[in-house]
């Protein structure tokens, strides 16, 4: 579940392992791309840090942000 905190959507995710993680997060780079929104994220063995805020629009969570939320957990 997306936590909102100092304006920012975080989630973490965690998968079997470590190729599992990759796939998801080339899945998520595709889309972000596609939407040229990018997300800050992390990756450690088998979980995915990711946060989302609209940079250029002062650093805030905007629809954006949650539409792209909305589009990574449809692969999950």
């Amino acid at each position: 579940m997306w936590k909102e905190e100092n304006n920012k959507l975080k989630r973490t995710f965690e998968f079997k392992n470590f190729v599992e993680a990759f796939g998801f997060m080339s899945s998520v780079a595709l889309i972000a791309e596609k939407m040229d929104h990018h997300p800050n994220w992390s990756n450690v063995y088998n979980k995915v840090e990711i946060e989302l805020t609209t940079h250029d629009a002062g650093n805030t969570v905007t629809d954006k942000d949650k539409k792209l939320a909305a589009l990574i957990d449809e692969l999950v």
